[in-house]
């Protein structure tokens, strides 16, 4: 049995296809391994959220000071996940990022320190930390399709000092369901707009970087993606499984399944 390592640094779409999928407390698609090994790979994963690029370049390892006894209810986030600076640390076969988080987490930066920090579903948070964090913290502005670019592609540089294991990353699928836009006048921040957006910046980002795009959008459209997707970011089971077919079809075309590199990384 071959064995290969990925580090994922992304969120609900690049866990719920290549680690689990759970639907009611089910597990519905056990990930990548479902694929691969049948194939005779067997596949480490190594799984951080992300809170995009910018905060990825900015993130030191350390949670900074400033919020030591924070005790806010990050769930899937927290901030170890944050501040985190594995992912130019570890050794992999594969690194797997995702565009979602450049649209999807809405950061806060530290008046005094500057860092940035996401502060997931602050609204529902006791009045106490709210209070604290209008205090302590400034909205960030979402960030455009290129300023998102510019720090993905400096991720990939920092990635690319330290290892030659490729670099995969996720776009978006346009569909939202429920979504039936024919008229766009006063519509520019809906979620397919903003999408279509990322993707087009993530084909210029791919075409200079050489970055190989796991393309969510071709996969499920493809397969019909009203029937695959439960809401605009959450996949069924099956459309999970034909994104992770894709993942691993890239894999194998990039040579990562390749007994010989797998047995050199392990």
């Amino acid at each position: 049995m071959r064995r290969i390592t990925l580090f994922l640094k992304g969120n609900v779409d690049v866990y719920d296809s290549l680690h689990s999928c759970r639907l009611g407390g089910r597990v519905t698609w056990n990930g990548l391994n479902e694929i691969l090994r049948p194939q005779g790979v067997s596949v480490r994963l190594k799984h951080e959220t992300s809170t995009g690029a910018q905060a990825l370049l900015e993130a030191g390892g350390d949670v900074p000071a400033e919020l030591a006894g924070f005790d806010a209810p990050l769930r899937a986030y927290p901030l170890e996940s944050q501040f985190s600076a594995r992912l130019f640390a570890s050794d992999a076969d594969a690194f797997v990022l995702s565009v979602m988080p450049e649209i999807a987490a809405r950061l806060v930066r530290h008046r005094e320190k500057g860092f940035l920090f996401f502060p997931y579903e602050a609204a529902s948070w006791p009045a106490p930390l709210r209070e604290r964090l209008a205090r302590e913290f400034v909205e960030v502005p979402p960030s455009t399709v290129e300023q998102s670019m510019e720090a993905l592609e400096g991720v990939l540089e920092r990635l690319a000092a330290r290892s030659d294991a490729p670099v995969l990353i996720y776009n978006l699928s346009c569909a939202a369901p429920g979504e039936f836009i024919h008229c766009h006048l006063g519509l520019e921040d809906a979620f397919s707009t903003v999408a279509r957006r990322f993707n087009l910046g993530l084909i210029e980002l791919s075409a200079r970087s050489g970055v190989s795009i796991v393309d969510v959008d071709a996969v499920l459209a493809r397969a019909g993606a009203d029937r695959l997707k439960l809401d605009a970011t959450h996949l069924a089971p099956e459309g999970c499984c034909l994104v992770a077919q894709e993942v691993a079809r890239i894999l194998a075309d990039l040579g990562v399944l390749e007994e010989e590199r797998a047995c050199a990384r392990a």
